[in-house]
């Protein structure tokens, strides 16, 4: 994670749901690093990257995967009051 001035709880929150959502998904845990940036609309932007044998779990069949780990990440923030995108990269 970056050291941005963004409050700790906002990160923490999404961050360890993202987290703890992608362990339960890989096979190599130690591949995972989740980047914390600030994003255009003012709120943050989780980068995940996982080896790339674990992409296919993590993006799931046409996105499903994916598109729900957004869903539960943006809720743990918005838990807090914040927006927080996650960021899938190759």
């Amino acid at each position: 994670m970056s050291d941005e001035t963004e409050s700790a709880a906002e990160r923490s929150r999404a961050d360890a749901v993202l987290a703890y959502i992608v362990d339960q998904l890989v096979d190599d845990r130690e591949a995972v690093t989740i980047d914390a940036e600030p994003a255009r609309n003012g709120g943050t932007k989780l980068s995940l990257r996982v080896a790339a044998d674990d992409m296919g779990k993590v993006i799931g069949r046409r996105g499903r995967v994916a598109q729900s780990i957004r869903s539960v990440v943006r809720a743990a923030g918005a838990a807090d009051g914040h927006d927080v995108l996650v960021d899938i990269v190759d």
